[in-house]
């Protein structure tokens, strides 16, 4: 008798639905498209277990089925209690057998549960989105270790995590970080996210952006991004920074630039887009205008320190799906979207199938790259090889229809010697 699947999806009657927005997705992923017909003729996974833990959308479903296809044994969980899109979800154990365990708006307990259930799978090989497998595996379930052969990390939070592990030598298997790779920054965190962000803003407040205030915290590739998505429907846009290279290219790109405390008395709109923690503080909210919006597209929920504002509610008020405003005892009122989390993807839809088919191009090429070095790699913090960016950006201009110039010989041999000058 054949195994019972084991899942735990919000609806399983919602995968209709759900395999036409994962097909619909699909005609939009070229790159990652061609990945998976090779992948379905050499089987690169056959025999390996993979558990992902990803944000649960139609984009990142392309991805797992192209695992599959690989011969990945695939599982996959949510890596964020809010961004799970239900009928994905249960399309992809309806018809393509892939256990999920993530529903949306799941609590912290079972959202922890669900990481416990996809690592019950055993995994050899790891998609993480935020690195909360492979902390999980490291601090809890340490009996793992011994079957992983590497992961892959999808985010700058994750990264982050990863670093800090390398640097402490904590990290007991290899990981490559798809966030470094230039076709995965360079353009889901700077067009993916500056889109996603500002259409989830829009779309849980539905207010107008033109002649706003918004102040981005961070200009790094996803702030950026941003500030400039803010700057094009009209907003004023003040960008706070920690770092003076980001902050002066911040300023030299027409931004005003200032500390957050100041930034918190003029400001309209906020999002936070950093990777740390506390950007927008307690003290920050208290003094904001009366009706200010906070927000956070940074991944985990600690970028606005909103468990901390709560010591100074005296009333919440949910106004509409993913807004809530919180009455102050100062008499003011803090617009919460999407209780802090991130706003792109529990306030929208996350990025564009376009932008995520680079990003997961590079990371089915990032677990391919993992296995094909088995043995031969330290337990240290990758990037995946310049190559594979140059390969992935090609067949995304293929795709687009757009050609470009090739060096000649000559320019080859101009660019490689010392000798030619004026």
């Amino acid at each position: 008798m054949a195994a019972v699947m084991e899942y735990e999806v919000k609806d399983i009657s919602l995968c209709k639905q759900g395999k036409n927005n994962i097909e619909w997705a699909m005609k939009d992923m070229p790159v990652l498209n061609k990945i998976k017909e090779r992948f379905g003729n050499e089987k690169p996974f056959k025999g390996l277990r993979l558990t992902a833990c990803v944000h649960v959308t139609k984009e990142t479903a392309a991805l797992c089925i192209a695992m599959k296809e690989g011969g990945a044994d695939a599982v996959l969980a949510a890596s964020n209690p809010l961004s799970t899109q239900d009928d994905v979800a249960a399309a992809l154990v309806k018809y393509w057998d892939i256990p999920v365990f993530a529903i949306a708006g799941e609590d912290k307990n079972t959202y922890l549960r669900h990481v416990e259930s996809a690592l019950n799978h055993r995994p050899n090989l790891i998609i993480d989105d935020g690195c909360d497998l492979v902390a999980t595996v490291h601090s809890k379930r340490r009996d793992l270790l011994k079957d992983i052969i590497g992961s892959t990390e999808e985010t700058t939070t994750g990264i982050i995590r990863l670093e800090a592990m390398e640097k402490e030598g904590s990290l007991e298997f290899p990981a490559l970080g798809v966030n470094s790779s230039l076709t995965k920054h360079l353009y889901d965190n700077r067009y993916g996210t500056g889109q996603s962000a500002m259409d989830g803003i829009i779309r849980t407040t539905n207010i107008l952006l033109a002649g706003k205030t918004v102040v981005i915290c961070g200009y790094g590739w996803c702030g950026r991004g941003a500030a400039s998505r803010a700057r094009g429907l009209g907003a004023n846009v003040i960008v706070t920074e920690v770092d003076p290279l980001k902050a002066l290219e911040a300023a030299m790109d027409g931004f005003r630039v200032m500390p957050i405390k100041e930034a918190s008395l003029i400001g309209d709109i906020f999002l936070s887009i950093t990777g740390d923690k506390n950007v927008v503080d307690v003290e920050h909210m208290l003094t904001m205008k009366d009706g200010a919006f906070v927000s956070n597209a940074g991944h985990f929920d600690v970028e606005v320190n909103v468990n901390g504002l709560r010591d100074y509610v005296v009333e919440y008020k949910n106004i509409r799906p993913n807004l809530d405003e919180w009455v102050l005892n100062n008499g003011k009122s803090i617009y919460v979207l999407c209780e802090g989390r991130l706003v792109n993807l529990v306030g929208a839809e996350g990025h564009p199938a376009s932008v995520m088919d680079m990003s997961f191009a590079n990371q089915a090429l990032g677990i391919e790259f993992i296995l094909k070095n088995r043995g031969r790699l330290e337990n240290k913090l990758y990037t995946l090889p310049h190559s594979v960016d140059v390969e992935i950006a090609k067949l995304k201009l293929e795709s687009m229809g757009i050609k470009i110039d090739s060096l000649t010989r000559e320019q080859i041999e101009y660019l490689n010697s010392w000798k030619q000058g004026t």
